[in-house]
């Protein structure tokens, strides 16, 4: 699958760069056309002559070239590639890439990125597991990035731990798998919806909830980077966007919410409703701003907002399938299976607000799929992207299940 792709690969200044030498061999061996970007201090490391035979191409380490004062454009590297590859990534530049610290050619590049960035940490044990490290990690996967985790073994200070820079032959395996899976929904439509809505109250007072749409938005990017294109319907977020193949429909309401899902819905072939709609809207939203008058507090008529979960499992047809989401807090398994049937669902995703580290506000999830024929499959503590892809992943199998009834 690496054949004929562009493959960045940023080299920093550790001791594990000596292993980059047999990571670019490799991945030209498989057909990649690779382009080395160094920091300075990698240069200490491993030699610019080394890299640039082994790539084919010269090796790139600064703004400009001394000799000739030729510019070296990281917004043109960052179209050009197809994925980019941080090995080894130091707890220098892991800080950089994670605060946008623009002080060398490798970092500038990575700003500029539009492809898929892979960072294989190498540094010793306890620069590792530092607080400032650890946050640091959590930010990169929080923007997208895919971060291989380091091994095992005897460092470079001669102690037993984790920090070694992955196997240059695991790595190329990652990439890899990563484009296999790539275009697993080429040519297909998928429909999501993500955030919280606002039922508004009057002008300046609104009913909604906490839901951030992270979840729906790594979704969105997860669908879009495996080929499908995307119609993201959100409600009000501060989220923004980066797969070109994501359309996004900006919403309020539940009202306005339907009618943008369902007109999207009747091209789609998958609808992920991961949106936390409000249950109930104001009957009467007031004109004008409601005053506090004596001690009589206002009394507010709320009426059921329409559930468009149902409203698409109505709608669908054979061979589309439609994804919901299950927030519980009290008896998980009965309630999502309860929504699954009602709502005529293929797949639903339960996860629970009594996880501290999961549901609204926060980067990680916990859940379980559950899938219309009464499989369970519970998954770990992940990022956010890292659950996308695991339910990316099943929507796939329920595609290729179908079409091998």
């Amino acid at each position: 699958m690496l054949k004929d792709k562009h493959i960045i690969v940023g080299i920093t200044g550790g001791i594990a760069a000596f292993k980059t030498a047999t990571l670019v061999r490799l991945l030209v061996k498989a057909g990649a056309e690779v382009q080395v970007v160094m920091t300075p201090n990698a240069r200490e490391f491993i030699t610019p002559v080394t890299l640039s035979t082994l790539s084919g191409r010269p090796v790139i380490s600064e703004f400009f070239t001394a000799n000739t004062g030729q510019w070296n454009s990281h917004v043109d590297l960052g179209l050009w590639a197809d994925a980019m590859v941080v090995a080894p990534a130091t707890a220098s530049t892991i800080g950089k890439m994670a605060n946008g610290v623009a002080d060398n050619m490798l970092v500038t590049t990575y700003l500029s990125a539009k492809a898929p960035v892979f960072v294989a940490p190498a540094m010793d044990l306890d620069m590792m597991r530092h607080p400032s490290t650890v946050r640091n990690l959590e930010l990169l996967r929080s923007y997208g990035n895919h971060i291989i985790e380091p091994a095992e073994g005897e460092l470079a200070s001669h102690l037993i731990g984790k920090g070694r820079m992955e196997e240059p032959e695991n790595i190329v395996l990652v990439l890899d798998d990563f484009f296999a899976r790539g275009q697993d929904l080429a040519g297909r439509r998928v429909v999501i919806t993500a955030g919280p809505t606002v039922e508004r109250i009057d002008p300046v007072r609104y009913i909604s909830n906490f839901s951030s749409g992270k979840m729906g938005f790594a979704l969105a990017e997860e669908c879009a980077a495996r080929g499908a294109q995307v119609t993201l319907v959100a409600g009000p977020v501060s989220l923004s966007t980066r797969h070109p193949a994501i359309e996004r429909v900006d919403v309020e309401s539940a009202e306005q919410m339907l009618q943008a899902t369902l007109a999207a819905f009747g091209q789609a072939d998958v609808a992920i409703l991961c949106a936390a709609v409000a249950d109930y809207r104001v009957d009467n939203v007031a004109q004008h701003k409601i005053k506090r008058e004596g001690n009589e507090p206002p009394v507010l008529r709320l009426v059921p907002n329409p559930d468009i979960a149902l409203a698409t499992g109505q709608a669908k047809r054979p061979g589309q399938i439609t994804v919901g989401f299950a927030l519980e807090t009290d008896n998980e398994q009965a309630n999502a299976l309860g929504k699954l049937q009602r709502k005529h669902l293929d797949m639903i995703v339960l996860n629970s607000l009594r996880d501290p580290q999961a549901g609204f506000q926060v980067d990680t999830n916990r859940v379980t799929i559950i899938t219309a024929d009464g499989r369970q499959t519970p998954y770990p503590l992940k990022n956010k992207r890292e659950v996308a892809a695991d339910v990316v992943d099943a929507i796939h199998q329920l595609i290729l299940s179908q079409k091998n009834a």
